[in-house]
């Protein structure tokens, strides 16, 4: 399992490098277009939405992706007509009021968390590219330390009603990792920041990550799966690669638009 995880990586880490570094900003924009419609059916699968509602969310999560590059303004009225469009159509299509909540809570979720979440990704790479990578080598960083320093030395287990194998250990690696990850890419692709903001970003990237991984498990456990999906061979699905980014994304904008 581990020389597939490094297989796969070895193969799509440097495929992605070239194709966020040098293609075109519309290209990044159909990528993250197809990752959140491949993420959000994850999601829809994990808490079995199906119908019309389906359909729905995933025109309003591609509708979501599209406004944010080119009518950033009109976003707030998309994702309020979106939620309309999901509860009317509850309403219309399912003729008792029992459930309904439950009903129209994940397909709304969805388009939050999804396309909403990682649409910041896109103003990320409207600033430079190299946010991008800067976004992924740190949680990815995060990610693989917590796991393999969380393995060796983790006993205290950080919140096991959440996420049973995380450790406390596998926190602070995480946080290690994100401060390496961030160190990286400053130092090899010259990112205009400061020692002490890269550190700093790195400390709050390498944090958020375990947060997002948290909150993914926490949905996966109530849904009762293992890994969102298995699109990405000794990995999982694309939401289980995601999770930590789902919430670094906005958080490295948001650190950003203060030291700039």
């Amino acid at each position: 399992m581990h020389f597939k995880r490094i297989g796969v990586a070895a193969i799509v880490l440097p495929l992605l490098y070239l194709y966020i570094m040098f293609l075109d900003k519309n290209w990044f924009f159909f990528l993250i277009a197809v990752i959140s419609v491949v993420a959000i059916l994850e999601f829809y699968s994990m808490y079995k939405v199906h119908g019309l509602i389906k359909y729905i969310g995933i025109i309003s999560c591609i509708t979501i992706i599209t406004t944010m590059s080119f009518s950033r303004e009109e976003i707030i009225s998309v994702i309020v007509v979106s939620v309309m469009v999901i509860m009317v159509i509850r309403l219309l299509f399912k003729k008792t009021p029992l459930y309904s909540l439950q009903d129209i809570s994940a397909p709304i979720l969805g388009i939050i968390y999804i396309p909403c979440f990682i649409s910041f990704q896109i103003q990320l790479r409207e600033i430079s590219p190299v946010w991008i990578i800067f976004l992924y080598t740190t949680v990815w960083s995060a990610d693989s330390l917590a796991y393999y320093i969380g393995k060796s030395f983790g006993k205290a287990k950080l919140y096991r009603e959440m996420s049973p194998n995380k450790t406390i250990a596998g926190a602070w690696g995480s946080v290690l990792g994100g401060i390496l990850g961030a160190l990286l890419i400053k130092y090899t692709l010259l990112v205009p920041l400061s020692i002490y903001n890269t550190i700093i970003a790195g400390i709050i990237i390498g944090t958020i990550t375990i947060i997002g991984d948290l909150v993914e498990s926490m949905f996966k456990r109530d849904a009762g799966v293992k890994d969102s999906g298995i699109i990405v061979p000794g990995h999982g699905g694309i939401l289980d690669k995601l999770d930590g980014a789902l919430f670094a994304g906005p958080v490295l904008y948001w650190i950003l638009r203060q030291i700039s």
